[in-house]
This record gives C-alpha cells, sequence and structure tokens, in this order.
C-alpha cells in the first residue's frame, strides 16, 4: 500500500524591500520547495504590521504536497536557511518587527507537533487572518488539527484584516 502524500502549509510574509522584490523572495521560496513536491500559491495579501508605525507587510502561504517524507527540523532548517539567504537575521530583528522574509510552518497535514523548536500548527495561526486567511484558500475550510475549529472560521473573526493584490507568485498556480 502507498502512503499518502503529506501537504506542508507555509506561511510567507516580508515588509522590508518594495512589492517587487518581496515577491521575487516569495518566487525564490516556491521554487525552492518545488524541489520537494507540487507547489501550490495563494494569492499575495497586504496586512497591517502587528507592531504600530512598522511598515505593512506582504503575506502569502505556500502548499507543498510532498513527494518524500521530509523530518520536521530539518524543514525548518531550510526554511530558516532561506530566510537567511534573503537577509533575515533573527539575533538582531525585535519580535515582529520589520523583516525581508518570515517562513513558519503553518499546518502539516492533520498532524500536530509539539517539538522543542518546532509547533504545528503554528501556535498563533489561529488568531491571524495574514496566515488563516491564504492557507483557507490553499486547504480549504478544514478543521486546524487539534481544535474544534475550522480554518474560516477563525479567520471571520482573526485581525489584521487582509487587503487582496494582485501579484502572483511564479511557480504556484493560486489554490
Amino acid at each position: 500500500m502507498i502512503a499518502p502524500l503529506v501537504e506542508l502549509v507555509i506561511g510567507l510574509g516580508a515588509n522590508l524591500g518594495a512589492d517587487a522584490a518581496i515577491v521575487a523572495r516569495f518566487d525564490d521560496v516556491a521554487r525552492a520547495l518545488a524541489a520537494r513536491g507540487a507547489v501550490r500559491a495563494s494569492r499575495v495579501y497586504r496586512s497591517a504590521s502587528l507592531t504600530p508605525g512598522d511598515p505593512p507587510f506582504l503575506n502569502a502561504a505556500l502548499a507543498v504536497r510532498l513527494a518524500a517524507p521530509w523530518a520536521p527540523l530539518e524543514a525548518l532548517a531550510a526554511l530558516q536557511a532561506l530566510e537567511a539567504r534573503h537577509g533575515r537575521d533573527r539575533d538582531r530583528e525585535g519580535r515582529w518587527g520589520p523583516r525581508p522574509l518570515d517562513l513558519d510552518v503553518l499546518l502539516w497535514g492533520a498532524q500536530v507537533l509539539a517539538l522543542p523548536r518546532l509547533t504545528v500548527p503554528h501556535p498563533r495561526l489561529h488568531e491571524r487572518a495574514f496566515a488563516l486567511g491564504p492557507a483557507l484558500e490553499l486547504v480549504g475550510d478544514v478543521a486546524l488539527p487539534g481544535r474544534a475549529d475550522t480554518l474560516g472560521a477563525l479567520a471571520a473573526v482573526a485581525g489584521p484584516v487582509l487587503e487582496p493584490t494582485d501579484y502572483v507568485i511564479a511557480g504556484g498556480g493560486a489554490g
């Protein structure tokens, strides 16, 4: 019997640089993740920063249908390497402050993971429209693993508000 393929949902965000440069970073992430399996991309949205006075973010999500198993901490290391390649320095930035690229593991199929460096679903996914909206677009109105709430119900009450843009992530079709 063939094991079912697992879909990994990665949230993308950035608020440093011109919109075109941010979308180019998102494109690079999609291309890099395509080595792991088929990639689909949500629309790109604009949202207010969680820190008043900081520039707004562009946000999106990628769903990767993994072609082979990927260890969670190996995936986390790969995502953090992509962030660093695009100028992110976690040691020098403030919490929720401006950043050139932020990659979060939002969902890993229906799994619930509680590892020392990685929690899935993302521990604040349920309260963030900028992550819920793109994830909902890709996987539908499913129950958030470990909770009774669906992504759609959570997105309806989460903040900040999302504004769709016309940007498209290359390497991934719209959800």
